[in-house]
């Protein structure tokens, strides 16, 4: 009996270093940049870090990132001036791209598709709602003052929801503990983790595991909507704008109107807000837009959203009065 035992281990043992090296040999585990919060309370990237991003069980999306000095996921270092003519684009993890490659990210396309006479610097990091984007801003003011113009993109299902910043301390906590430390080293950990499979001992250690799960739009097949909260989500706009300021002359809002409340675009209209609508572009293409495995822009939504911007600041930059 102690034979078997002794051997049942030896075997799991080799199984398991089996599967690490496998997964480390086809890079099914993907990477994610530590994080950390800067001197001026600003969530990003730890600087220099260069890896790909996975996502799918069989490598289904694999793309390169790179983080340059300023903590963000590009091809360019943030070196504004009042010589060129530079674009921030600002947003979560739609702006930040780690589902393309960073060298043919959504700024590079806006580049080309402006024959290289613009420079896109993307501030994007997955998390970030409006508060943290309005927090950036006004933390970098001396740079955005350089920059000509700033789009700032807008989920209104889940980016209004508060209307005041705090840096999330506990989140970066977190991800430098032991246990996530141990999750990201070990890569066949890091790979069940994404698919889910150890999903039951996460539950087990957080203390989850007997916890009666929440009956409803599974077992009904119910579709649960979420109420939006139109006039909370208002007023903490209102309140970020009476906080940090909003440059009406040079900062736009990119969002979908069809996952917009139109009290909000109408409260825009009225405040002489610049918002910048794709909708009608993912609308008229017959092309997917996002990944098939994921809601995020797909290479091909990527060019949309491209063109959108491009042909915008085309357009803003001959007609533009205020200065």
């Amino acid at each position: 009996m102690k034979k078997f035992i002794i051997k049942t281990c030896v075997y799991v043992l080799l199984i398991l270093i089996a599967l690490e090296l496998m997964v480390r040999a086809l890079h099914l585990y993907t990477e994610d940049p530590p994080r950390f919060i800067d001197e001026y309370g600003v969530e990003k990237r730890v600087p220099s870090h260069t890896g790909y991003a996975v996502t799918g069980n069989r490598n289904q999306n694999f793309s390169k990132f790179h983080i340059n000095n300023a903590g963000f996921n590009s091809f360019r270092e943030f070196k504004p001036t009042q010589e060129k003519f530079e674009i921030a684009l600002i947003g979560d993890s739609f702006i930040e791209g780690f589902h393309q490659d960073y060298y043919d990210s959504t700024g590079k396309k806006i580049e080309r598709a402006m024959n290289d006479t613009v420079e896109v610097y993307e501030y994007g990091y997955a998390g970030y709602d409006l508060a943290n984007q309005m927090h950036l801003i006004n933390a970098y003011k001396d740079q955005f003052e350089l920059i000509d113009e700033i789009i700032i993109y807008l989920n209104y299902q889940s980016d209004l929801e508060r209307g005041v910043y705090e840096p999330n301390t506990q989140r970066i906590a977190m991800l430098k503990s032991t246990v996530f430390r141990i999750r990201d080293n070990i890569k066949l950990l890091a790979y069940g983790s994404k698919i889910g499979i150890v999903d039951p001992l996460k539950k087990l250690v957080t203390g989850q595991a007997f916890q009666e799960e929440n009956s409803g739009g599974y077992e009904t097949n119910e579709i649960v909507v979420p109420q939006h909260k139109d006039q909370e989500y208002l007023d903490n706009f209102k309140n970020l704008v009476e906080l940090y300021g909003f440059d009406k002359c040079k900062t736009t809002i990119l969002l979908d109107s069809r996952k917009t409340s139109e009290s909000f675009l109408e409260y825009c209209k009225q405040n002489d807000i610049k918002y910048l609508d794709f909708a009608q572009a993912f609308e008229k293409t017959k092309k997917p837009v996002t990944l098939i495995y994921d809601h995020h822009w797909n290479n091909h939504g990527r060019d949309l959203i491209a063109q959108v911007i491009s042909n915008y600041i085309g357009t803003i930059s001959k007609n533009k009065k205020c200065e």
